[in-house]
């Protein structure tokens, strides 16, 4: 009874807390312009199943993707067990599902701890490859520091997590085999693929006062990890685990090389253009809506952006594909999501603190993101490509550069060229319109 009371106090804390951090998460995302992702639903289901669940764009890079698959696969199907124990806690009772499935139950907590080796030796790779082999993408400038050490902070947790569940099944194994498991008296073996080996050639010497200690370590200490694990995600870059399916649900559906326009300026020329429109009689809502041009702070970006922001797992795709960045340029798309939702956050916490209407004075573009990194982008879609959940830094890229040009008129003096030609002659080139056609005369 103690032990369920405890259990149960426990969950409570853990899921309380992570629902605080979810909505304080959900209100700074609705901070956002609006904008209408419900169109075209199977097909956003579609891209949703294959993008997040199926891991289709992980697998441009092989190795990576392997690793990460053991992982992503072994935190799924562990749920069922986690099911289980949560069955347990509650109940007083000790591995529930066992009478009522038989073998099957066998079969899957085998299924699982296989699975959970090989996300162990994933695990190991994945710190390797940030601590040993220091690949370029992962030791960059904007990984100094906390993102770094949140990196490896989740690796080891994941790591004390895989263990406790072999703690928990070797030791309950090596109980079975005494027949003083919490399970039943009669002595017997459970089968587990990892857990007989354990049990049977490591742990059976033991007391049973011993091999009583090490189950419930594990066992505490295993959904002790779950709801560790669970209320860090928020802080952490590895939110991704829960906002990828959303993420990729509400993409962007339309050609990568369709920028969109602004709702105002395009009714705006539309009336100009319309010599019949009243334009005293205007007054849409889209025009109402529009504080400035472009963004200058998160709140000018619309909440799938901002959504964008907590999905980021700072991999580092986009950046080792971006040909700025490539070129030595100081643009790195990974660190205009990362700045987004530091900003985000910042901006969240204080208009909670102090009230909607409080400003402090600072910006995203300024002082997060200077102007040489977002003028340093080709627009080419590298980075929304190459993103393994569909995230779209271009699109931020764009809305900061619009409020540059449109409302501090801030550009390179090549691009003002380009303008002034635009307004003058209605093309990009220092040519009247009278004489384009002056190339096919010529001899």
């Amino acid at each position: 009874m103690v032990s369920s009371i405890l259990f149960v106090l426990l969950s409570l804390i853990g899921i309380g807390f992570f629902t605080f951090n979810i909505l304080k998460i959900r209100s700074n995302i609705k901070l956002g312009r609006k904008i209408d992702r419900t169109d075209n639903p199977s097909k956003r289901w579609k891209t949703m199943l294959l993008v997040a669940f199926g891991q289709k764009k992980m697998f441009s890079r092989p190795i990576p993707a392997l690793l990460h698959f053991c992982v992503y696969a072994a935190f799924v199907i562990t749920q069922i067990e986690l099911i289980e124990i949560f069955v347990d806690g509650i109940s007083g009772n000790h591995r529930v599902f066992k009478e009522t499935l038989g073998g099957f139950y066998t079969f899957t907590i085998s299924f699982i701890e296989i699975l959970s080796v090989l996300a162990l030796l994933a695990t190991f790779a994945f710190l390797s490859r940030r601590n040993l082999l220091k690949l370029p993408r992962l030791t960059m400038q904007e990984l100094a520091g906390w993102p770094k050490k949140d990196a490896n902070l989740i690796l080891i947790m994941e790591v004390v997590l895989v263990c406790c569940i072999f703690m928990m099944n070797g030791a309950d194994e090596a109980l079975y085999l005494k027949g003083a498991s919490h399970y039943t008296a009669e002595a017997g073996s459970y089968g587990f693929t990892i857990s007989s080996i354990l049990g049977d050639s490591f742990l059976v010497n033991l007391s049973i006062e011993n091999l009583h200690l090490i189950e419930r370590i594990g066992w505490w200490g295993h959904i002790i990890m779950v709801f560790s694990f669970l209320n860090y995600l928020p802080y952490s870059k590895h939110f991704h685990i829960l906002l990828a399916f959303p993420n990729t649900y509400y993409s962007n559906l339309e050609k990568k090389g369709k920028f969109n326009n602004m709702e105002s300026v395009t009714a705006e020329v539309a009336l100009m253009l319309d010599p019949t429109a009243d334009p005293y009689a205007t007054n849409s809502e889209s025009t109402a809506e529009v504080l400035r041009f472009g963004a200058k702070d998160v709140t000018d970006l619309t909440w799938k952006n901002l959504l964008d922001a907590y999905s980021c797992t700072e991999c580092g795709r986009c950046t080792s594909s971006c040909p700025a960045n490539i070129t030595g340029k100081k643009l790195s798309p990974r660190k205009i999501m990362m700045d987004t939702r530091d900003r985000l956050t910042e901006v969240g916490d204080a208009m909670r603190k102090h009230g909607k209407d409080y400003l402090d004075g600072k910006s995203l573009l300024g002082d997060y993101i200077t102007e040489e990194e977002v003028w340093a982008c080709t627009s080419c879609n590298a980075c929304v490509q190459e993103c393994p959940i569909n995230i779209d830094p271009l699109s931020i890229i764009l809305d900061l550069r619009r409020n540059l040009v449109m409302e501090e008129s801030k550009m390179p003096a090549e691009l003002a060229g380009m303008l002034t030609n635009i307004e003058n002659n209605g093309a990009p080139w220092q040519f009247s319109q009278n004489d384009r056609l002056n190339w096919a005369s010529e001899d």
